[in-house]
């Protein structure tokens, strides 16, 4: 390519920086960062966040450790996880519904399973899925730091679709009133659909979904509005440290399979 040529490309690639610019920062803290240090430490991310914790956080204290993770995904590295706008929107709602039983699809590092369980009524049961083990061993020893045992928050390890068919029969899980979806948003609409094949969900169940603008989960948002069996509401929020990449919590309310 001639420099005459690339000199008049020049203006199109600065007004795509500019305008993209969020998009362009964000990939770089959770790719090409990320995996920079993924390779120079030998650590995951989670298994780095934990380490953090550990030296900085209570032990015992839920809401310490959240507060923990936060700084150190502000000021260390970019963690990708809930944080405190959408943790408020969460912890309110469970506050409000005050489940019997949580199903949460996606624990990740464990940051929004501790926001539910520190919210939850006496008595009740919060069961986690995390496909991955490596990931599932950082949320689990988070989980346990914090205080709550296996008889209110148990973490599942494999992917929604083998789970959720045996949650029943294997984990006693006869129905949930509250169901967080915060894996994979090409996810969520095969695994709803699940749930109500299973008939793990009553009516009245909530549906919590996170991530439904960006990455973005529009089949799912398509069809939670469209089939009928759903009052569809959206938390606009923006993205954790990037407010100017707008996102949003997706509200269901079940009314029973029709």
């Amino acid at each position: 390519m001639s420099p005459a040529i690339a000199l008049a490309f020049l203006p199109l690639v600065v007004t795509l920086l500019v305008r993209y610019r969020h998009y362009f920062r964000l990939l770089v803290r959770t790719v090409l960062l990320r995996s920079l240090r993924d390779c120079l430490s030998g650590l995951q991310i989670e298994e780095r966040a934990f380490s953090y914790v550990l030296t900085h956080a209570l032990p015992g204290d839920p809401g310490h450790i959240l507060t923990t993770l936060d700084h150190w995904s502000s000021h260390c590295e970019y963690l990708s996880h809930m944080g405190p706008v959408k943790g408020q929107i969460v912890m309110r709602l469970v506050e409000e519904k005050a489940p019997a039983c949580v199903l949460e699809l996606g624990t990740y590092c464990g940051y929004s399973t501790l926001l539910i369980a520190q919210v939850l009524p006496p008595g009740s049961r919060l069961l986690t899925v995390e496909r991955d083990p490596r990931t599932a061993a950082v949320a689990e020893k988070l989980i346990r730091l914090a205080g709550f045992d296996e008889r209110t928050v148990e973490l599942i390890v494999g992917s929604s679709e083998e789970v959720i068919p045996r949650l029943r029969a294997q984990h006693q899980l006869s129905r949930a009133e509250l169901v967080l979806l915060a894996h994979r948003p090409r996810y969520y609409l095969r695994d709803l659909q699940l749930l109500e094949a299973h008939a793990l969900l009553p009516a009245g169940a909530t549906v919590l979904a996170d991530h439904v603008l960006f990455p973005g989960a529009p089949r799912f948002l398509q069809y939670a509005k469209g089939c009928g069996r759903y009052r569809c509401r959206l938390h606009h929020t923006g993205l954790l440290d990037f407010p100017a990449i707008k996102d949003g919590i997706a509200q269901l309310t079940y009314a029973g399979p029709g």
